[in-house]
C-alpha cells in the first residue's frame, strides 16, 4: 500500500532512483522563464510529493519565495529543511496532499503524479482544481508512456491525461518534453493546465 510507511521506508532505506539529485531541467528551464519574463516573484507555489525538495531550492535561489513542499516523509521534508533553513514550518507539510488546505497561484508537478495509485488521479485533479485560485495552473512533466511492471512509478498516455484534466483546465500544453534528464529522455510531456475560471 502506498501509505506513510512505504513512503518513509523508502527513505530511510534510500530506495529513491526518482531523486536526480537536483532540480531536473524541465522545471530548471520553467524556472528561467520566469524569471527571464519578470513574473511576479510572491507567487504561491506549491509542490506535492516533494522529495528532497531540489526544484524548491531552485524556485527559492531565483527569488520565489513563497513555496509550500508537501511529503509523506520525515526523512525528505528534513533534507529539505537543511538546505533552505529560512522556509517557515508552514511551508514545510509532512502529511498527505489531498488533505491539504490552503489557496496557491500554481502547482508544480514533478514526479508525484506518477507515485500515487492510478485510482486516485481524478481525485489529484480535483485537488489541484480546490487549492488553486482563479486562474491558477499546474506547470511540469507526467510520463509518456506505460511501465511493464507494478509501480511506482505507474505511466500513462496522452489520451489518459486529458480524460481526468479536461473537464477542470484548459489545456495549453501537453507536448513532448525537449529537455528530459536523460534516464528519461523521450518519455515525458511538459504540461501547463490553467484552472477553468467558470468551473
Amino acid at each position: 500500500m502506498l501509505d506513510k510507511d512505504y513512503w518513509k521506508d523508502r527513505w530511510q532505506t534510500g530506495a529513491t532512483p526518482w531523486d536526480s539529485g537536483e532540480a531536473t531541467a524541465p522545471i530548471r528551464a520553467f524556472v528561467d522563464s520566469l524569471v527571464q519574463k519578470k513574473t511576479d516573484r510572491s507567487l504561491r507555489i506549491l509542490i506535492p510529493g516533494a522529495g528532497s525538495g531540489h526544484e524548491a531550492v531552485y524556485f527559492y535561489q531565483h527569488g520565489f519565495y513563497n513555496i509550500t513542499v508537501c511529503d509523506w516523509a520525515e526523512e525528505a521534508i528534513a533534507k529539505l529543511k537543511k538546505q533552505l533553513p529560512q522556509l517557515k514550518e508552514t511551508q514545510l507539510i509532512v502529511g498527505d496532499f489531498f488533505a491539504l488546505k490552503g489557496t496557491f497561484d500554481m502547482i508544480i508537478e514533478q514526479t508525484f503524479f506518477c507515485a500515487i495509485d492510478p485510482v486516485l488521479r481524478p481525485k489529484y485533479v480535483q485537488k489541484c482544481f480546490e487549492l488553486l485560485d482563479t486562474e491558477g495552473s499546474i506547470f511540469g512533466v507526467l510520463f509518456n508512456q506505460k511501465f511493464p511492471f507494478s509501480g511506482p512509478p505507474f505511466g500513462g498516455t496522452e489520451a489518459e491525461y486529458r480524460s481526468y484534466f479536461e473537464p477542470f483546465f484548459d489545456i495549453l500544453s501537453m507536448s513532448d518534453c525537449q529537455n528530459s534528464i536523460k534516464p528519461r529522455a523521450g518519455t515525458e510531456l511538459w504540461i501547463n493546465f490553467k484552472k477553468h475560471i467558470t468551473q
